[in-house]
């Protein structure tokens, strides 16, 4: 098995006890205190919204050039120098952001002033382990920083609740627990680096001077900046605006819902990390059919696991509800559930298309195309919130609606410059196959204990599923099965 089954089955394997970790907090923990909680969410929330104006796209830089500067033995002087533009962004951020709040001093009335000192400095560590986690996948290693992405965020949640609500501290110790661990995380990501290769830090700029690379360096990283802050806009919005419109009650019940719902996503991320050097590499030597090969396998292997995912969690969501502390309001909106998966399904099957175009020659339209999708989810929201009486199932739709047209409009761009389409006809019976599934288990009669329908319902989908791709050869599950891969997969490299 190849280095990206390896080590995408890995991340998947973290993003799952990521994912567990997180839903058992968030289901039996955080409702102790939902105040202190959200403000944990909001001085992160924040500093990620940032992070991508203080990175500036140097991170994805680090992956377009790797290949280029490693035949050079250069790689480690271009790393070298974007970490000194961090540096640097960071402190031109800061000043900026004391001289706004100073020319207009209504702005210190806002939430995330008097949270000032706390997000300004988890904006420069995260922005520094974002810049080594791009650097790394360059090595076709994403399992252990998967860990500190992953697992780390959740542990500085619920170890800073848990000092402040049950242990007592005041809430200055939690949040010194709570950025103390994104320190640690940070440091975990150099000392990790150094492991797969010695680092020796280089700040020479004649390289990047030469035949003016740092022209392009800056030109493909300005453009990054652009399609990066416009993602984290896209995804995020939707929750302050429920938060704003709604209230925090109801942006609750929308979180957790999305957290279960993300289950079907986090093989995504992992597979998108370790792809982009391939990618890469096919776009840099026009191996264009290769390139559509890999595509659709990828597309189809993330879309068969979501799938799957998806119908086993719509078979048992009525029966989990039973067991979550305010079970009764999720039921109420379990429209977001079906809405919100349904796109992110849609998702998963268009595959990479966005890391084809951002590591093309055509990134700039990745930009507009990303800008596009920002911009339709704010108005969505806005028109669904202000004009309809829809609630966070309104919301659910506008980014539903938002996200399956950016996709859409991404596999045409590719069709016509590439060539290449995710999309097959092993889709429609993975489709075909798992709404038989769902539907089945929902007729099936129900026992009156709810953890027996909790663990029956879904096994009759996974079953039914099993045995249909068994017969009709959708997808390869015996190559993840057998006693080689998960040989493999336990040396952690």
């Amino acid at each position: 098995m190849s280095v990206v089954a390896r080590q995408g089955f890995k991340y998947t394997i973290i993003g799952y006890l990521g994912f567990i970790l997180g839903a058992l907090s968030t289901y039996f923990v955080f409702p102790f205190d939902f105040e202190f909680y959200g403000k944990l969410r909001f001085v992160l929330n924040t500093a990620e919204i940032m992070v991508p104006i203080v990175v500036f796209g140097l991170s994805y830089a680090n992956v377009k050039y790797f290949h280029q500067s490693q035949k050079d033995e250069k790689h480690q002087n271009l790393l070298s120098l974007s970490l000194v533009g961090i540096v640097f962004n960071f402190l031109v951020f800061t000043v900026l952001f004391f001289l706004f709040h100073y020319i207009f001093p209504e702005y210190k009335k806002t939430e995330y002033w008097s949270l000032k000192f706390l997000i300004l400095p988890l904006i420069l560590v995260l922005s520094i382990s974002h810049v080594f986690n791009r650097y790394v996948s360059n090595y076709k290693r994403i399992v252990v920083p998967n860990i500190f992405e992953n697992i780390f965020p959740k542990i500085a949640n619920i170890g800073a609740f848990c000092l402040f609500v049950f242990l007592g501290a005041t809430q200055n110790w939690a949040f010194a627990f709570f950025i103390g661990m994104f320190a640690v995380s940070m440091t975990g990501y150099v000392i990790y680096t150094n492991k797969l290769e010695k680092l020796n830090p280089d700040f020479n700029t004649d390289y990047i001077k030469k035949d003016n690379l740092w022209k392009n360096f800056l030109n493909y990283s300005f453009y990054g900046f652009l399609g990066n802050i416009g993602n984290y806009v896209a995804i995020k919005i939707d929750q302050f605006m429920i938060g704003e419109n709604l209230g925090l009650e109801e942006l609750g019940i929308y979180a957790v819902l999305v957290n279960i719902i993300s289950l079907i996503s986090i093989p995504q991320l992992g597979l998108f990390n370790i792809s982009a050097p391939i990618i890469n590499k096919h776009l840099e030597e026009n191996t264009l059919e290769e390139l559509d090969v890999f595509h659709k396998k990828t597309s189809l292997s993330l879309f068969f696991l979501g799938a799957v995912l998806f119908s086993c969690i719509l078979a048992g969501f009525p029966f989990l509800a039973s067991f979550i502390k305010n079970g009764t309001m999720l039921r109420e909106s379990e429209p977001v559930i079906w809405i919100l998966g349904s796109a992110i399904l849609f998702d998963l099957a268009t595959g990479f298309n966005g890391n084809i175009i951002s590591l093309s020659k055509y990134y700039r339209w990745n930009i507009v195309i990303m800008l596009f999708l920002a911009f339709l989810t704010i108005f969505l929201n806005y028109y669904f919130l202000k004009n309809t009486s829809l609630g966070i199932v309104g919301v659910a739709l506008a980014t539903a609606i938002s996200l399956t047209l950016y996709n859409a409009v991404k596999i045409g761009f590719n069709f016509i410059k590439f060539k290449v389409n995710p999309l097959s006809i092993e889709m429609i019976f993975v489709s075909i196959l798992c709404t038989l599934a769902i539907t089945v288990a929902i007729v099936l009669p129900d026992f009156q204990n709810n953890f027996i329908n909790l663990l029956y319902k879904p096994a009759v989908v996974l079953a039914m599923i099993y045995i249909g791709n068994h017969f009709l050869k959708i997808f390869p599950v015996e190559e993840y099965l057998n006693k080689n891969f998960f040989k493999s997969i336990l040396k952690f490299k």
